[in-house]
């Protein structure tokens, strides 16, 4: 009894010896993964700053800024918003205001004029505008960012416009496209955007085009009228 007992007290202590080693290696590794996090979120903002302050980040995907389907043919500039000309500011605001305003109305969100407008002038945003070549008259934009977004760098795309002229043109798809070119030269993980409910045509181009259901969309027990829609971007 007392062999069995000194022999269990000696499994007991070993046993209690691994466990003690066992605590420190875990520790041990949840500390060297927390320093491998801190510096991920430290790369990922030095890449977003890097982005973000870039002149123009478009500047390297010049070969693009050309579209031509047919006889219709446009031309396309990046703008940030302290360079952007007003005239093609408010055009953009309006366009928005003609194509999304009514989806918006109609949802629980309502649609608010001078809020559209705060957020078109934010002194971050940056505009991909179309102008056809011949008149110069703009025909559709994007409107977007570099951003971090629940851990992610990300581009987001917050407005893609077209005028009715310039649809079903290959046009809008070209635009996302140097959007995701970007996204890639820039290091960012996905594109993100919004798109509403309610808004069919809108949510069928984007999946068309490779967009799905981002992880961080609300669940449909929220009830939102809106989804939020990501593609990852192979770097």
């Amino acid at each position: 009894m007392r062999a069995t007992f000194m022999t269990a007290c000696k499994i007991t202590s070993q046993s209690k010896r691994r466990c003690f080693v066992c605590k420190i290696l875990v520790k041990n590794l949840e500390k060297e993964q927390s320093i491998m996090v801190q510096v991920t979120v430290k790369e990922r903002q030095q890449l977003i700053e890097k982005a973000s302050n870039a002149k123009d980040p478009l500047e390297s995907l010049q070969e693009m800024f050309v579209y031509t389907k047919d006889d219709f043919r446009v031309r396309l500039k990046s703008w940030r918003k302290a360079d952007i000309p007003q005239k093609t500011l408010k055009w953009a605001i309006k366009l928005a205001e003609r194509n999304v305003g009514p989806f918006y109305s109609t949802c629980s969100l309502g649609w608010q004029p001078k809020i559209k407008q705060a957020d078109m002038n934010k002194h971050w945003a940056r505009y991909l505008v179309a102008y056809t070549e011949d008149t110069n008259i703009p025909v559709a934009y994007c409107m977007f960012r570099f951003d971090v977004d629940y851990e992610r760098s990300v581009l987001y795309c917050y407005e893609a416009q077209l005028e009715e002229n310039a649809r079903r043109k290959g046009l809008g798809s070209h635009m996302m496209k140097i959007l995701e070119t970007a996204a890639a030269h820039w290091h960012m993980e996905k594109l993100v955007l919004t798109v509403l409910k309610n808004n069919p045509s809108a949510m069928d181009f984007f999946r068309k085009i490779g967009y799905t259901t981002d992880e961080t969309s609300p669940g449909r027990e929220e009830n939102a009228p809106y989804e939020i829609l990501s593609k990852d971007i192979a770097a």
